[in-house]
């Protein structure tokens, strides 16, 4: 027991381990050398914990944010945010979501094998945090014990091949090429900005043609324009939340404004340090992939994290995450008005799915695409977690909720089919 606790705790929760053992089979199976099979592991878990230290940083950033935002416009509610929700839910259903998640991946291989979805999920945190829900719901539904555990793990195996095989066909256009998909539970929200993007946009009108002024060509670089961007919401934010509160609160006494300056750029540090560990996962996971799926599951493409979409349309993602937070802050005061549970945007599922979605939306409609699809992504993930609330138990009294669109609608249905169940 104390064995298979260490696989499941400490092993097969890290997705940048989980990135390398994979690798490190393919590797093997395709017989490379000794030397080959060192570098391309430790590149690959090199990758995603440059990945994940560059979302650490964007992190830290955003809350910072959010927290000086929703203070400037003295706004209470419920702040989406996957990992606070799951670093709850772990005090109840640590045991429940280790089972899940060990059992759905296996889920994954078996029906990627004998299913024409070819889809091997490589998201670790994605992984946890859906079974982490799925536990919630089923504990919440009157479930226990094994049957609580089999039906977890087939819904999450089954999640794992349906949501990449979703986005696949708007991955092609992304990428131009059908070697990589998307591993992400942000997937029905890049799916509609996709296809909100397909009706009103045309996809000649990249946001990457965008021309700007010889003044303001120094927009073009995705690290500069992404600080600036920054720099203007945080200026706002302070300046609305007043000095006093943020250098008492939150800046540790630094000046408010050199503290909106340096969150900013922190920012903009981030995104340069995911978009290098993307770029570092591709060379290296794609290649070894090929010989874990010979092998193992035959024509498996690997689903990667949302950001592996990033590069490919740098200004896109900026244009998706400000119109789907701006949808975020649209949502938040209609539901005020209505009386219902108020979401706070979320910064991070805003930036993170609403990134991606512009990516999407950007591929089928150009800019009207990834302005339309992303603003689409942003009234997904604001009001799909006031349905979402009722069938968490009692994770559902939290001040925060599950943040991205897969999780809300899964969530709904899933929950509400177990009651009719239950009864």
């Amino acid at each position: 027991m104390g064995f298979l606790s260490f696989i499941m705790s400490d092993v097969l929760s890290q997705p940048a381990v989980l990135i390398g053992i994979f690798a490190l089979i393919g590797l093997i199976a395709q017989k490379k050398s000794s030397a080959e099979v060192i570098t391309g592991s430790l590149k690959a878990t090199t990758g995603f914990l440059i990945l994940g230290a560059g979302a650490g940083t964007l992190v830290g950033a955003l809350n910072n944010f959010s927290i000086v935002f929703t203070q400037a416009f003295n706004i209470t509610g419920v702040i989406p945010n996957n990992e606070a929700i799951v670093a709850l839910a772990q005090k109840t259903f640590g045991a429940e979501t280790a089972l899940i998640m060990v059992f759905g991946m296996l889920v994954n291989i078996l029906l990627a094998r004998i299913t024409p979805l070819k889809f091997i999920f490589l998201t670790g945190h994605h992984t946890m945090f859906m079974a982490c829900m799925l536990s919630a719901i089923l504990v919440g539904a009157g479930f226990e014990g094994a049957t609580l555990v089999v039906i977890g793990s087939l819904v999450l195996g089954l999640l794992m091949v349906v949501m990449p095989a979703l986005a696949q066909p708007f991955m092609r256009k992304i990428t131009g090429s059908d070697e990589v998909a998307l591993g992400h539970f942000g997937t029905l929200g890049y799916v509609a900005s996709a296809l909100v993007g397909k009706v009103i946009g045309n996809p000649e009108k990249s946001t990457e043609e965008i021309q700007l002024p010889k003044g303001l060509m120094f927009l073009r670089d995705t690290t500069v324009a992404t600080g600036v961007t920054m720099l203007v919401l945080f200026l706002i934010s302070v300046l609305a939340a007043g000095s006093g509160f943020v250098q008492e609160k939150v800046s540790g006494g630094t000046n408010y404004i050199m503290f909106a300056i340096l969150q900013s750029l922190t920012f903009a540090a981030g995104v340069y340090i995911v978009l290098a560990g993307v770029r570092m996962i591709i060379s290296e996971i794609v290649p070894a992939f090929k010989g874990f799926a010979d092998k193992i599951v035959p024509d498996a493409k690997p689903a990667l994290d949302c950001p592996i979409v990033f590069p490919y349309a740098s200004t896109a993602v900026i244009i998706g995450f400000l119109s789907s937070f701006a949808a975020g802050v649209v949502g938040m005061f209609i539901l005020s008005a209505m009386g219902a549970t108020v979401i706070i945007p979320g910064v991070i599922p805003h930036f993170f799915t609403g990134a991606a979605a512009g990516v999407f939306g950007n591929a089928t409609g150009g800019r009207r695409g990834a302005i339309a699809g992303a603003f689409a992504n942003g009234l997904l993930i604001t009001f799909l977690p006031v349905l979402l609330l009722p069938v968490l138990g009692s994770l559902g009294y939290e001040n925060t909720t599950f943040g991205d669109a897969d999780f809300g609608v899964v969530g709904i249905i899933l929950g509400n089919l177990l009651k009719l169940f239950a009864r």
